[in-house]
């Protein structure tokens, strides 16, 4: 028979944890894990540090082919060349005006379509939600949406690049998941207060929908920032064009003039290689700048919204 003493005595020196013992078969396969992390890291960090270092290396070391991800010398001519352009500030302009106004429309948009949806006294939801995913399999395709976009009015205008893209029938889908993770009690005891539904949207739901409207806001951004194709279909004013069209520009006129003036030395001793790469560079530098803020909110809403409900 145990004492009471005995019975009440923590087993060990952990405060009663209970430390599991890893074999050999475990040690193995942590190496194995943790090896093909590193490799996947390498692979994914390489092409960004060689981007880098092409940008800024010595033209004629760049044409040579010597620079890995360590640069050779040091040229900041590639950058010169694009910042000196006419249109750079302004496209610069542009793509933040369609990133921030159509990352905005996108989460406004979205949350709105999914809330109703999410709700369970809709009884009309579940139809609404497969006429949803039947538009992800079946689509009109560019030339309607192309005489959609001309038939509106909207050719030429800033409206053109915003508006076609504003409704994505997976963010939807997301978002309609996540709403349904949410606790209906708190539903139930909002309407109890009196609340009716757009308080209860306003004020409960979004507030607890941070990381779903961040993960959304994020690939929204990143889609503005990068299109290029719709400044390229419905925009003719070169005004109104997006950083994306600018470099494209940039870098067209630059490989057509070293084709037709060979005799140019600063174009000879300039790398086409080195002007993709400060394109790159300069392109993708303000989404570094903010992923690490929002990359918290980006594996819970993607996991949560997409995996639940």
């Amino acid at each position: 028979m145990v004492s009471g003493r005995a019975a009440g005595r923590r087993p060990g020196k952990s405060g009663g944890r209970i430390r599991i013992k890893h074999g050999l078969s475990d040690w193995a396969l942590d190496v194995v894990v943790y090896a093909a992390m590193l490799f996947i890291v390498v692979i994914m960090t390489y092409p960004f540090l060689y981007v880098i270092a092409t940008s800024i290396s010595d033209p004629s070391a760049v044409t040579r082919g010597e620079v890995t991800i360590i640069p050779k010398g040091f040229s900041t001519s590639a950058y010169r060349a694009i910042l000196a352009h006419k249109l750079l500030g302004s496209s610069y302009m542009n793509t933040v005006i369609y990133a921030v106004t159509g990352t905005i429309a996108v989460l406004t948009v979205t949350a709105m379509t999914a809330f109703p949806l999410s709700l369970k006294k809709l009884r009309t939801a579940s139809m609404f939600a497969k006429m949803f995913v039947f538009t992800m399999f079946f689509s009109g395709g560019m030339i309607p949406t192309f005489l959609i976009v001309k038939a509106v009015g909207i050719m030429n205008t800033r409206f053109a690049i915003v508006l076609p893209v504003v409704v994505s029938a997976w963010n939807v889908l997301v978002m309609r998941s996540f709403f349904r993770t949410i606790p209906e009690s708190l539903h139930e005891s909002a309407y109890l207060d009196g609340a009716n539904d757009f308080y209860v949207f306003l004020r409960i739901v979004l507030p607890l929908s941070k990381a779903v409207l961040a993960t959304i806001g994020l690939f929204a951004f990143v889609g503005y920032w990068n299109d290029f194709f719709a400044a390229l279909l419905y925009l003719s004013d070169i005004t109104k064009y997006p950083l994306q069209m600018i470099l494209r520009l940039i870098l067209l006129s630059s490989e057509i003039t070293r084709t037709e003036m060979e005799s140019a030395r600063e174009l000879m001793n300039m790398s086409s290689q080195s002007v993709k790469s400060a394109i790159i560079v300069v392109a993708i530098f303000p989404i570094m700048c903010i992923y690490p803020f929002i990359q918290k909110y980006f594996v819970k809403g993607i996991m949560i919204g997409s995996v639940k409900g």
